[in-house]
């Protein structure tokens, strides 16, 4: 199917189709359920560690009735997918059309098309109570610094944000340390908004302990 070049669309057909973007995405998951968001490389291999405990993670959190949302592309995406897949509870691609990497992956049983990424990213949370992030690059940095800003300042409930991979992210976690904090950028409650664990299980754990705490509270009501 031929793209239409974006600039050569109205503008206000554009809203139309930001419009239709949202409101198709909000009916296809309306029904989902306290779900987990999870990022990670597009690029990374099947057979590399970030990909085996994204399955495995996926396993995990389809174990507990907890759907799964991941960018629908390949890589770290594709492997929590998968790892849900055949589960009793939904695994989700929010796919989304890019020159290069992103070939929907086929572990998907709800599968979304976006055109705006702005449109895609408010669909990851919106039905997210946590955000699990594994190794990855801009895309993936984008979308682990959107949701800590969003819940540092308050605009979503609360909710965990887990980073797999502590080797990895030690270098950002200094950096933010010795820079951002020391000039005063973030304090250090700040800090209290992210965890960092090395694999699929301790990023379960945390993940359940709160959908089972949220589960709790809505029986209670």
């Amino acid at each position: 199917m031929q793209v239409m070049d974006e600039s050569k669309v109205p503008e206000a057909w554009r809203v139309l189709r930001i419009q239709s973007e949202l409101v198709d995405g909000i009916e296809a998951l309306a029904k989902l359920g306290q779900a987990v968001t999870v990022f990670g490389s597009a690029r990374a291999k099947e057979d590399t560690p970030w990909c085996e405990e994204a399955e495995k993670l996926g396993q995990l959190l389809g174990g507990e009735n907890i759907p799964v949302i991941t960018g629908g592309g390949p890589g770290v995406m594709e492997a929590a997918n998968k790892g849900c897949y055949g589960t009793s509870t939904s695994t989700v691609g929010l796919n989304i059309t890019l020159p290069m990497e992103q070939t929907p992956n086929k572990f998907q049983d709800i599968s979304l098309e976006f055109r705006y990424f702005f449109v895609r990213k408010f669909m990851f949370v919106k039905y997210a109570v946590g955000f699990v992030v594994f190794p990855g690059g801009y895309g993936t940095l984008d979308e682990l610094f959107e949701a800590l800003t969003l819940v540092q300042t308050g605009k979503v409930r609360p909710f965990p944000i887990v980073m797999v991979g502590q080797e990895y992210w030690q270098g950002l976690q200094q950096w933010l340390q010795e820079q951002v904090l020391d000039m005063g950028f973030v304090d250090d409650h700040d800090f209290n908004l992210f965890s960092t664990v090395d694999s699929a299980e301790a990023a379960a754990k945390i993940i359940i302990q709160h959908v089972r705490m949220l589960r709790a509270q809505d029986l209670s009501v």
